[in-house]
């Protein structure tokens, strides 16, 4: 009997803690924002050295977006296709992610959530690969991203482009 009751105080402790963590949504969009904001850099420069040619990163606190030929990607024909021709489609990615007022799922851009704060970026930042995969930056970037009590972190080096 009391290994029985012993038995659902841990089950209680450990399912209050687990559900706590589940309700609190604030840690899991910080982390998942930073994979994606990942995903778009290294993305950028594979598309250059793929297409030979240079790809810009668009790095902003509301959004993370990869475009061709131009830092602003203000054309259709300058936008980078997403893979697997979509992205996220999240609340705060059609928010962003607009082409004249009007939301483009098929461009390789990520919007910053709400409950997510994103540091190490200037608004209007951009850098961009050349066709070696080289960023145009000098020194290495450090972006953090804050969600709740957690903090998200990566540098992606200045001469080799390598995210980690």
């Amino acid at each position: 009997m009391v290994e029985l009751v012993t038995v659902i105080v841990v089950m209680g402790i450990l399912g209050a803690i687990g559900a706590s963590r589940f309700v609190d949504n604030n840690t899991f969009a910080g982390r998942a924002y930073s994979d994606q904001v990942k995903s778009v850099i290294r993305y950028a420069q594979k598309l250059a050295i793929a297409q030979n040619r240079q790809v810009f990163v668009l790095a902003t606190p509301a959004r993370f977006a990869a475009c061709f030929n131009t830092p602003n990607c203000s054309s259709a024909s300058a936008l980078a296709f997403a893979p697997g021709t979509s992205n996220s489609g999240s609340a705060a990615t059609r928010a962003v992610c607009t082409l004249g007022n009007n939301y483009v799922a098929s461009w390789l851009c990520e919007g910053t959530p709400a409950s997510v704060v994103v540091s190490g970026v200037a608004p209007g930042n951009v850098f961009s690969f050349d066709s070696m995969g080289r960023p145009s930056f000098a020194a290495p970037l450090t972006l953090t991203f804050t969600s709740g009590s957690s903090v998200y972190q990566f540098t992606v080096e200045a001469q080799t482009g390598y995210v980690h």
